[in-house]
């Protein structure tokens, strides 16, 4: 996730896998340290996790970003914010944000 998202969250206490050594972890193995950690939800753009994670028994809510693009989650935030709040043990949600926009190369003019 961008850096920018844990001061966006600064009415939480925020950490990232990086911070706690967890980086080198896979999904599953990020989710169950978190879970053991006793974090109460794990944010991620992994469109896939949901699927392939079995939240049942796990006392931690998981929330989806449809993107890791730091501008399209600053100007949506407040979605973020929401699904923080109604987030509850075991279950998942998605946030679902608007596409950011595509990067062009500039033109090249051929002669």
């Amino acid at each position: 996730m961008p850096r920018g998202l844990r001061a966006a969250l600064s009415a939480y206490q925020v950490e990232t896998a990086h911070q706690r050594g967890w980086a080198a972890l896979t999904n599953g193995d990020l989710l169950a340290a978190a879970d053991a950690a006793g974090f109460d939800a794990m944010i991620t753009a992994d469109r896939n996790i949901r699927y392939q994670q079995n939240l049942a028994g796990r006392r931690i809510a998981l929330i989806e970003l449809t993107t890791s693009h730091w501008e399209t989650i600053r100007d949506n935030i407040a979605d973020l914010l929401a699904a923080i709040e109604l987030a509850t043990p075991g279950n998942d949600a998605a946030v679902s944000l608007p596409r950011p926009p595509k990067r062009r190369r500039p033109y090249e003019r051929l002669c």
